[in-house]
């Protein structure tokens, strides 16, 4: 009876401490779960598009080298 007291007070004591060293969700954590996850699908969607163009980017700049190094071997 003595120990289950002293975990439980342990316990409500060193809570945050828990719940930080565990990374667990809180309930205020989660509550906002869907404005969150949209906001995510949002700044996904931005890096997306963002890859696309930089990779369109960097083939250009691959070919322009290929081009350079044929005239300077010339």
């Amino acid at each position: 009876m003595v120990i289950e007291r002293y975990m439980g007070g342990y316990l409500d004591r060193r809570m945050k401490y828990h719940i930080e060293e565990w990374q667990l969700a809180t309930r205020r954590d989660i509550a906002d779960e869907e404005t969150r996850l949209a906001a995510l699908k949002n700044e996904v969607a931005g890096l997306s598009a963002s890859a696309g163009t930089a990779s369109d980017r960097l083939a250009k700049l691959e070919d322009r080298v290929r081009r350079l190094k044929g005239e300077a071997k010339k």
